[in-house]
């Protein structure tokens, strides 16, 4: 029986990969419903060629655009972000792909996670800023959570199977971006066109500078807490730039779990969708003998700041880590429109963490507060 997706964010890099995936399994899966932020141009071609039963853009000035075009296909079109909160709860939907960007991925994952749906989570940003909520609405409305970052993909991987056997540590790797080694004189000249040159992943512009700042690992550590019930000292990030390794678990008994392959998104995601099963596909496969040295290192949080900044926003919990995500929001943000420095992103975020009123134990209503509040501050600051 084929199992219908919800694709949140099509239009992205996962939600392009996504639907690569999906092709190649069309006995497994098929697409009901579609949703993108901006992209009008690209979300009808993919409805037109995956014919799902809803699409929404959440732009509502493009609603018209969307609607004219899809008129004769039978396809009902919807705008706003309130609409793609709503679709997710429908019984047609079995799996909900989660691959908005940044906090806008909170309230869709939450009505998802209260419709009692399988979640394949790509939007990390939704457990790095409301975790605590996250997981006890999960235990309430046993809903799932299948990670699509490759990394918590990892973990989650060397998992199955060792149910019984308490987690003593875990390896989170990171390639280090595009500038690993470099030094503080070295990076205040650093222009967007560098940082958005991973040496690995191809993947979106946020995500890829948030790579250069090491603030994507500083996020993963955050989530890796909450998807996998972790105390900050079981987290170590290591820096392995030739990403073949993913992530590891480390037991009890002091034997090391690691998952490896080429770096390729659609392995993640692959998995995600297929759980339990592993399916078969034609990605690139690994050989050895082509990465004879698989080298591990430190990461400098001492030049790279962003990284020790989320270790400090997780250690002290309540709203911390919403305040995290939203100043480094705003940071990229103008960072990508050439209006801050390349070091001047760990400043903001480092201001707004101190600035910002401190909520020990947040509800939804507190961390929505939280991240307008921050926003709004973070702009006044740049």
């Amino acid at each position: 029986m084929k199992k219908n997706i919800a694709l949140l964010g099509s239009t992205g890099s996962i939600g392009v990969q996504t639907l690569e995936v999906i092709v190649a399994h069309p006995d497994l899966f098929n697409i009901e419903v579609l949703t993108a932020n901006n992209n009008s141009a690209l979300l009808i071609e993919q409805a037109k060629i995956f014919k799902p039963n809803t699409v929404i853009i959440a732009n509502n000035h493009k609603y018209h655009e969307v609607n004219n075009a899809l008129a004769d296909l039978g396809i009902k079109v919807y705008s706003g972000a309130e609409s793609i909160e709503q679709i997710v709860a429908s019984e047609s939907i079995d799996v909900v792909l989660t691959a908005l960007v940044g906090y806008s991925g909170l309230k869709p994952t939450i009505s998802a996670i209260k419709s009692g749906k399988k979640i394949a989570l790509a939007n990390k940003e939704t457990l790095v800023v409301a975790g605590d909520l996250i997981t006890k609405l999960c235990a309430e409305y046993k809903a799932e959570i299948y990670p699509v970052d490759s990394e918590h993909s990892a973990i989650f991987q060397c998992l199955v199977g060792e149910g019984a056997n308490p987690i003593e540590k875990i390896y989170l790797t990171a390639s280090g971006g595009p500038f690993r080694g470099k030094k503080l004189e070295e990076l205040k000249l650093i222009t967007k066109k560098q940082a958005l040159k991973h040496p690995n992943w191809v993947m979106g512009s946020k995500i890829t500078i948030d790579s250069a700042t090491l603030m994507n690992k500083g996020l993963e550590v955050i989530e890796a807490k909450w998807l996998f019930n972790l105390k900050k000292e079981q987290i170590e990030v290591v820096v392995h730039p030739q990403s073949i390794i993913h992530s590891a678990v480390q037991f009890e008994d002091g034997s090391i779990k690691a998952q490896m392959g080429i770096p390729d998104m659609k392995l993640p995601i692959q998995y995600a969708l297929g759980f339990p099963q592993r399916l078969k596909n034609n990605f690139k496969r690994f050989n050895f003998l082509d990465y004879p040295s698989l080298t591990f290192e430190k990461p400098d949080i001492k030049t790279f700041r962003n990284l020790d900044l989320a270790y400090r926003a997780m250690d002290r919990g309540g709203n911390s880590a919403c305040v995290l995500n939203a100043a480094n929001e705003i940071a990229v943000e103008a960072f990508l429109n050439d209006k801050i420095g390349f070091l001047n992103m760990s400043d903001l975020i480092d201001n707004c963490l101190e600035k910002i009123t401190f909520v020990k134990s947040p509800t939804l209503e507190d961390y929505v507060e939280t991240d307008q509040q921050t926003r709004i501050l973070a702009k006044k600051l740049l």
